[in-house]
């Protein structure tokens, strides 16, 4: 059942009087942008930010995992719709075309989980991937995207359970038009809490796991336990045809007995040790990741010391000529000084010859006329004494 309009109360919460508008206040390209589309966009994005925060302990990368989510989400969307179409055929029949009308509402999150399980399987064969560590990654994400989700159908006022008395504690209330307040159960809630309570086990659990695909098979059993008994509350639940089976409480206790019944089977005959999970595994992208750079930093290293030894090199080669140059300048002044004490050392033999030869010279003719001279003077004298 769904409500146009109509304050929203919970009674037993102490909440009353709550009128969540629908759409936003303004229009995108001449369209109402709804609530309904921006929270779903929200749990989106949050599941993304928390798969990039845990990649590495699943033993992949962020940049692999995008590409999971580029397989998986345009596979989700078009299987969730595929799936509300396929069990309301007579709302499409007369006009097919309006099948592509997803704007005006009409998706399953059952098919949306199929989907996405298609598109990862198409992901891991094309990149060549283990498939369930991203069936783990994508387990936790659709926990948080479903938990935020759900509160998409308190804005539309949809996704409700039958009515029920009003002693009951979570009882949701809707004012009808003439102010009429009707009390139903408030499904959209019953299911987010569940998602929640999930989404904190598993986070916990997934960092104890002993095998890739664990967390996945957990994630099943569980959404499809709380599934089952939600699904048999709400009023617009969708049928076999020509039956009065819901088809999501079927396929919620179906999934839960398969994931419990595996989850048995490889824990008593199995009993993996987690030794072969991808994480655990050397070629784990996400160590190709982590080695990467160290790689690059290396090579980096590498390039910075080549670079130091060529600027080195130049270095010396520069510093070369003007050693020269400097040597050359000393020399200059060493050979300018050498000629200058060769004719020091030239000049005062010159000088000495000379003086040398006076010496010798001088001495001699004095000496030898004096004694050649002296003796005949006296003989003269003495001559005419004697006489």
């Amino acid at each position: 059942m769904h409500f146009d309009a109509g304050t929203i109360s919970f009674p037993g919460l102490g909440i009353d009087g709550i009128n969540p508008p629908r759409t936003l206040p303004f229009t995108l390209f001449g369209r109402e942008i709804y609530f309904y589309g921006v929270i779903i966009a929200l749990g989106f994005l949050l599941a993304i930010l928390y798969a990039r925060k845990r990649v590495k302990e699943f033993g992949t990368n962020f940049d692999l995992v995008t590409d999971a989510i580029l397989f998986a989400v345009p596979m989700a969307i078009v299987c969730a719709r595929l799936y509300y179409v396929a069990f309301q055929w007579d709302n499409y029949k007369d006009n097919p075309i309006s099948i592509l009308y997803i704007w005006e509402g009409g998706i399953a999150i059952y098919g949306g989980v199929i989907g996405a399980i298609l598109g990862l399987l198409l992901f891991a064969r094309l990149k060549k991937q283990k498939l369930t560590p991203y069936l783990d990654i994508m387990a936790l994400g659709l926990l948080i995207g479903q938990l935020i989700g759900r509160w998409g159908n308190f804005f539309n006022r949809e996704a409700h359970g039958a009515q029920i008395l009003n002693s009951f504690f979570l009882r949701m209330g809707i004012e009808e038009q003439g102010g009429v307040v009707l009390y139903w159960h408030p499904t959209f809630l019953y299911e987010s809490v569940w998602n929640l309570i999930g989404f904190l086990l598993l986070h916990f659990l997934s960092k104890k796991r002993k095998y890739d695909g664990q967390t996945f098979l957990q994630y099943v059993a569980w959404y499809g336990l709380g599934r089952v008994w939600i699904e048999g509350l709400r009023t617009d639940s969708l049928y076999i045809s020509g039956t009065d089976i819901r088809v999501s409480q079927l396929l919620a206790g179906v999934s839960f007995v398969l994931a419990v019944g595996l989850m048995l089977y490889i824990r008593l005959f199995k009993n993996p040790d987690g030794s072969r999970m991808l994480v655990n595994r050397a070629d784990a992208p996400a160590k190709d990741a982590q080695s990467a750079p160290s790689e690059e930093a290396e090579e980096a290293e590498e390039a910075e010391e080549a670079e130091e030894a060529e600027e080195a090199e130049a270095a010396e080669e520069a510093e070369a000529p003007e050693e020269a140059e400097e040597a050359e300048a000393a020399e200059e002044p060493a050979e300018a000084e050498a000629p200058e004490e060769a004719e020091e050392a030239e000049a005062p033999e010159e000088a000495e010859e000379p003086v040398e030869a006076e010496e010798a010279e001088e001495p001699e003719e004095p000496v030898e006329a004096e004694e050649a001279e002296a003796p005949e003077e006296p003989e003269e004298a003495k001559g005419p004494e004697e006489s």
